[in-house]
């Protein structure tokens, strides 16, 4: 269900009392480099998260594998005791090395573990959404995800989870994890640039089922485009703007969680769910993606000689 707001109209997750603006807010970015050890300046990051909220954010993404814990426990330094009405989405299904690497695993122990350090960071007794993360980095590798979503069940009618996600899954994945237990939202990789998901996004919102997109303004490679740029230009926003604008439009199922260290970026980021797109200027941006498959298309052909 949506409706119009100032950030971008709101979203009842299916089967549930979550009601969350469509804007909200990504909390990676408060760790260190590399997502790992303290970040560079904590008041910023707390200060960040507060104002956030104080702006309408109701919907904040983390995990307790960014940082690794970090990033949990500023939330809970900013936030706690949490105001009525936020929602946490954090997620599980990997872990850290002790050089940063990001090892993934579904192994029960890990998950169950992976709950418990949620539970605590953050200062809970129950996780509003855990989204089970699937293998691959960008994109899903297409390994069952029944033996983890097991696990999610067992701690959801324990009273530690109240409900369950996917995340970086394909359909077929989504299909068979969703006869073990109800799933209420998909997190995937999914940008202007990258539209692999479409179809999916068409199919989940037919069923009310959020799909959050992970790295909508490009992740680690930030996004550029020439056409995001022109479009930028005429209608006086930033090029990343223009980006989150343009995912707010495509479908009232997706919700975004830009995120940000710095209080200047996130309101910009706010601003962006304000912006609307014209017709035209939303068929202009499908030329975003099209350029992007176009430049793997010739890369992948200069890789083969």
């Amino acid at each position: 269900m949506t409706k119009t707001n100032e950030l971008g109209g709101v979203f009842t997750f299916p089967g549930t009392d979550m009601t969350v603006n469509r804007m909200g807010y990504g909390a990676m970015q408060l760790a260190g480099p590399q997502v790992f050890g303290p970040p560079r300046d904590r008041a910023e990051a707390i200060a960040v998260v507060r104002e956030a909220v104080e702006s309408g954010v109701n919907h904040i993404d983390t995990s307790d594998f960014y940082g690794p814990h970090v990033v949990n426990e500023i939330l809970r330094e900013a936030l706690h005791p949490y105001p009525a009405g936020l929602t946490l989405v954090t997620k599980v299904g990997a872990k850290r090395g002790p050089n940063a690497e990001w090892i993934q695993s579904l192994d029960r122990e890990l998950l169950v573990q992976s709950v418990e350090d949620n539970l605590r960071n953050l200062g809970v007794d129950a996780l509003d959404v855990v989204n089970l993360r699937g293998s691959g980095l960008m994109t899903p590798d297409g390994s069952s995800m029944v033996g983890g979503m097991e696990v999610l069940a067992e701690l959801q009618q324990q009273g530690k989870i109240r409900h369950i996600g996917l995340s970086n899954v394909s359909r077929e994945q989504f299909v068979e994890a969703r006869k073990v237990a109800p799933v209420v939202t998909v997190q995937n990789f999914y940008n202007v640039a990258n539209r692999a998901d479409d179809a999916f996004i068409d199919e989940l919102a037919a069923e009310g089922i959020a799909y959050v997109p992970f790295f909508p303004l490009g992740g680690f490679s930030p996004l550029q485009s020439g056409t995001l740029n022109e479009v930028a230009a005429e209608v006086g926003a930033t090029p990343m703007q223009v980006a989150l604008a343009r995912l707010l439009q495509r479908s009232p199922n997706i919700l975004l969680i830009p995120g940000t260290s710095t209080r200047v970026h996130l309101r910009e980021n706010l601003a962006a769910a304000a912006l609307r797109l014209s017709d035209d200027l939303l068929v202009k941006l499908d030329d975003v993606a099209k350029d992007a498959v176009r430049a793997e298309f010739h890369l992948a052909t200069a890789s083969a000689h």
